[in-house]
Parts: structure tokens; C-alpha cells; sequence
């Protein structure tokens, strides 16, 4: 947040705690940590940040602040929140989503990956960070990046007397707002402002400067330089003591001007507001960059020429469109289930997207839409996959199919009559006076077998697992063979894990 966009309050001032200050064992200030259970954003007591600045203010204040120490809740990692993990949370305010991932911000910081996630755990327990998804890693597939929320922790409110107001009862109170802060705050502020405008760099190693300045006192030593105005430097036969030159007579500046200082140096200077300042994107560079970010987010992108989905996506481009803002909007639209060609599917959803979303607040408003549904899709697939497992994991249930429990039950009964030597016998005993039935012939059986093949190959294997359980596993291999029970085992087994779906076609 700036300081110029807060409002001045009427209450009287209150007492600021300044970054400069470290709290003692006398203070009663309590020190910043967050417990993983109060990590994620469903569960944190922070306030999201608006913005990646607004973010970077609260970073310096607990960077400066003290009131976070890593050491005293583990033997290991980082010392203090310093420089370094300003330097990671700076990679983090650039991303919208965050959704970093370890070798990127390992690529962009020159950290170890061990050190990258020391950093970011660090973040969490500072309150600055708040799970939203966390990563997964799936066996034979890519790893998932977490998704994190930048948040701003109830301290930074409370040192600076800033003043939050939840505008919507129903929203989470995560999502209250700033609506003041207090006059004694605002020279803070306004220092926090400063610091988040400036980046933090790698220091440079303190042996290498050490290194040049001797070669460079050696090198004087040995050979003195003069230089002479106007000439050309780009022959070793003019470096020298000597006063002549064998390019002709050189005319010298007088003596006023090399007394003011106004003769320039031969040798032309680099500005240091190109070497400092970052090149700015064009309208053609604003189109590619999203292109780009849209082939890595979409899937259905993926491979797609990013020149062609620049030239696609060009109206929301120069609207000022992020990614994040894109997918906004194709949640509105629907998504396809079989895509042909991406970019012409894109350029058909795309028709119209910047007269409809014209302003940002309508932008923001389809992203929050977005979010929401991703975030009931994940808590329906939970659902989902645990009802799934009770279902395994429980008692047997009959099929639902009549036509399925009635060749389930004949199958019994042939079953039966097989195991009791083709005989029914009755609850009680069994009389002489009762007609002894046929055993099935082997053209039953077949049939048996090509009914239950057939319910395998539709990925239901209720017909044969029944039969093992009510026979046992070599009563069930007698009707349906070694190879077809093996295969309804191994079904069944496969419909108990959380990594197998079942479908039909």
C-alpha cells in the first residue's frame, strides 16, 4: 500500500513499534510464528496483500523488525530473516498467481534447492505466506507446484495502526481491506514504501573486489598511462611516456577548460540510467509475453506457435490482460472436452472478451469466480476419492443391475450343486425322495465363463470376486478358470487404490 492512498484517521495516535527496534526478553511484544496448521488460507489470521508492493512493505517490516526468529523454533536453516529471504520474497511478488516452483526460483536466485525451501518455510512461518493448493508429487508423472496467497500478518497492522474493515460479512476474514492508518505510522510507511521500490541483489563476493583492486594497483605500478585528448587509442605504439605522436601535430584544450574540468575523457562513459533501468515492453512484446504464459498454463495450448496465439490474443493483450485474467474469462465461456486446434478454439472464446470484462474490478470479479470453482472442483474430487475408498473398503454390496444379481444368483446355485457333487442338499438333511440334478456340462460353464469375460472387459468383476468369496479362491478357479480369477483379483485390488479410476467408453 502507499502512503498517499491512506486516510488520515481522527482517533488520537497510537504508539508505533519503528524496524529498527529489537524486541528484548523485558518487551511484552510476542514474536512472529505461525504453527503449519495455521499456514494455509483457510486457517490464517493474516489479511491478503492487494498487491505485490504492498506485500514487499510487510516483508522489510519483519525483516527489519526482529520479531521473527528461525532459530528459536529449529536447530537448522537460516539464522534471521535477512537479505536472502528478501530476495526470494521478491521473486514471489512478480508472480500473479504465486505459484513458484522450486527449480524456478532456484534458476532466479542462485540458491540450492534445499535452501529455496528453508526460505519459503520461513515466509510461512512469518505469516507472509499461506498455502492455497499444495504441491504433489505423483509417482512417474511431473511434480505440482504449490500455490501460494501473499499475506500481510495481524502485527504489521497492529505496529503501524493501520485500520481494517470487512466490507462483505459473508467473505472470509482474510479478505478485510485497509480503510486508514495512524498519523504516528505513516513516516514508517513511507520508509517501508522506499525499500519496497528498491530491489535486493546478490552481494558480490568480497574476494573478487579485493582481487581487482591489486591487479589494478600492480598494473599503475609497472606502467604509467598518459592520455592525450583527441588522439586514437587503438595502436599499442601510442601507449607511452612519450610527449610526440606520430599521427601529427595534436592540438591541445587551454588551460581554463582543464582547470574547469570541462575537457571530456577520450574513453565515453555508459549511462547508468540504461545500465540500471530495465527495458519496457512494446505492444508486440506485452502480446508475445502472454502468448508465451498461455502455452505454459493451458494444455490445450501446449505446442501451439506462440506467434500465432499472440496474434490470436492480441485484443486483451493490448487491453492489459494477464493470464490469470484470461482464465478468468474462459471459465465464463465453458471449456471443451476434445480440442482440435487450439489457437482457433482460442481466437472463438477470445471474440469480444475486452467490451465484456472492460474494467479491472469485472476482471477481478471472473478471477474470484475462477477460483472458486477450482477450489470446489478439489474438494469434490476429496470427496469423491473418499467415498470411493468406503466403499472398497466396506462390506460387500450387491450390484444394482436385476439382470446382473439374477446370473449372480444362478451362478450360485451352479456353483453349488458343482461343489456338493451335482447334488442340491436341502437346510436340514437331505432325502432320498428328491431328484438328483445334472452337473453342468461344459457348455454351461463356457457360457458362465463368456458372461463374466464379458463383465471384465467392461471393468466390473462383481460376478467373479462373489463367487471367490462364497467358494473361496480354488472353488472359484474349478468355475472360472486360474486366469480369469487372477484378473478379477487384481481389478478388484486396483479399485481400492486412490490412483485408479474406473469408466467405460
Amino acid at each position: 500500500m502507499r502512503p498517499d492512498e491512506l486516510v488520515s484517521p481522527v482517533a488520537p495516535p497510537i504508539a508505533v513499534a519503528g524496524p529498527e527496534r529489537r524486541p528484548t526478553s523485558d518487551d511484552a511484544v510476542a514474536g512472529l510464528f505461525v504453527p503449519e496448521a495455521s499456514q494455509w488460507l483457510s486457517t490464517s489470521t493474516s489479511r491478503v496483500a492487494g498487491e505485490g508492493y504492498s506485500w514487499m512493505q510487510a516483508v522489510h517490516w519483519v525483516a527489519e523488525s526482529g520479531l521473527y526468529e528461525p532459530r528459536r523454533h529449529r536447530s537448522h536453516g537460516p539464522r534471521s530473516f535477512g537479505p536472502t529471504t528478501v530476495r526470494v520474497a521478491q521473486e514471489l511478488a512478480q508472480l500473479s498467481p504465486c505459484r513458484p516452483g522450486i527449480e524456478y526460483l532456484v534458476r532466479r536466485t542462485g540458491l540450492s534447492e534445499r535452501s529455496v525451501e528453508y526460505h519459503l518455510g520461513m515466509l510461512r512461518e512469518a505469516g507472509l505466506l499461506a498455502w492455497i493448493v499444495r504441491g504433489t508429487r505423483v509417482s512417474g508423472g511431473p511434480a505440482q507446484a504449490s500455490e501460494f496467497a501473499r499475506m500481510i500478518p495481524t502485527e504489521f497492522d497492529v505496529a503501524l495502526g493501520i485500520r481494517t474493515v470487512q466490507r462483505d460479512e459473508d467473505a472470509p476474514a482474510y479478505t478485510r481491506a485497509v480503510s486508514g492508518i495512524a498519523e504516528a505510522g505513516r513516516e514508517l510507511m513511507a520508509k517501508l514504501a522506499k525499500k519496497a521500490a528498491r530491489k535486493v541483489r546478490k552481494p558480490r563476493p568480497k574476494s573478487s573486489s579485493k582481487a581487482a583492486t591489486k591487479a589494478s594497483g600492480t598494473g599503475a605500478e609497472q606502467e604509467v598511462v598518459t592520455a592525450v585528448p583527441g588522439e586514437v587509442r587503438c595502436t599499442p605504439m601510442q601507449v607511452g611516456t612519450s610527449a610526440s605522436s606520430t599521427a601529427g601535430t595534436t592540438s591541445f584544450p587551454p588551460e581554463s577548460k582543464l582547470a574547469s574540468g570541462a575537457s571530456k575523457s577520450p574513453t565515453p562513459k555508459k549511462s547508468k540510467a540504461k545500465a540500471g533501468s530495465r527495458r519496457k515492453l512494446n505492444a508486440v512484446g506485452r502480446r508475445f509475453q502472454l502468448a508465451k504464459e498461455l502455452t505454459q498454463e493451458l494444455d490445450w495450448l501446449r505446442g501451439c506457435s506462440v506467434p500465432r496465439i499472440a496474434w490470436v490474443a492480441r485484443g486483451v493483450a493490448d487491453a492489459g490482460w494477464t493470464v490469470t485474467d484470461v482464465k478468468g474469462w474462459l471459465h465464463q465461456r465453458g471449456e471443451a472436452a476434445r480440442v482440435r486446434r487450439g489457437s482457433g478454439l482460442l481466437a472463438v472464446l477470445l471474440a469480444g472478451a475486452e467490451t465484456v470484462l472492460d474494467t479491472p474490478a469485472k476482471r477481478a470479479d471472473a478471477v474470484a469466480q475462477w477460483r472458486g470453482a477450482q477450489e470446489a472442483a478439489r474438494r469434490h474430487h476429496i470427496q469423491r476419492v473418499r467415498a470411493r475408498m468406503d466403499r472398497y473398503e466396506g462390506d460387500w454390496d450387491a450390484p444394482t443391475s436385476r439382470a446382473v444379481r439374477r446370473e449372480v444368483e444362478e451362478a450360485f446355485a451352479q456353483v453349488k450343486e458343482v461343489a456338493n457333487g451335482g447334488r442340491r442338499q436341502g437346510r436340514n438333511e437331505v432325502t432320498d425322495d428328491q431328484p438328483a440334478e445334472r452337473e453342468p456340462s461344459e457348455q454351461e460353464l463356457a457360457e458362465l465363463r463368456a458372461v463374466a469375460w464379458g463383465e471384465l472387459m467392461h471393468g466390473e468383476a462383481t460376478l467373479i470376486s462373489s463367487t471367490v468369496a462364497a467358494l473361496g479362491p480354488v472353488g472359484g478357479q474349478r468355475v472360472y478358470g486360474k486366469e480369469l480369477v487372477r484378473r478379477a483379483l487384481q481389478l478388484e485390488a486396483g479399485f481400492r487404490s486412490s490412483l485408479m479410476t474406473r469408466g467405460h467408453r
